[in-house]
């Protein structure tokens, strides 16, 4: 499985990567997808929305199941990704041109308990 180094990781499988004017990218986890299965749909909040950390922003629907998307941070939603008309693209590229949204963060010392990539793979026992 593949986990880049320079992102951040949760226990509940998204990923998170810093932006240069300190708002993040977020998006679910190269093992969040392959257990998931096929992706056929996936709805997030709009743009605008404001979210404390782990407030439900969306949700992922795979062939088996749905799951919720959770927050990483407080902020507010900054974009969408437009690519996600086509869900699959989450199973063919989650770090890259399957990310879900963009937020702005609010507190930033929230980053800080995010894992590395090494915390996140023992996590899901790799």
């Amino acid at each position: 499985m593949n986990f880049p180094e320079d992102l951040r990781y949760t226990s509940d499988h998204e990923w998170v990567k810093v932006l240069e004017d300190g708002s993040v990218r977020v998006g679910i986890t190269d093992f969040a997808q392959s257990e998931l299965g096929d992706i056929v749909f996936v709805e997030t909040k709009s743009v605008g929305t404001s979210l404390k950390k782990h407030d439900v922003f969306g949700t992922v629907e795979a062939v088996k199941t749905v799951a919720d998307l959770f927050a990483p941070v407080s902020g507010t939603i900054k974009a969408v990704n437009d690519a996600l008309d086509a869900a699959e693209v989450v199973n063919s590229s989650p770090y890259d041109e399957g990310w879900l949204v963009e937020m702005s963060v609010d507190e930033p010392g929230q980053l800080d308990g995010l894992m590395s990539a090494g915390d996140y793979r023992k996590t899901i026992g790799e």
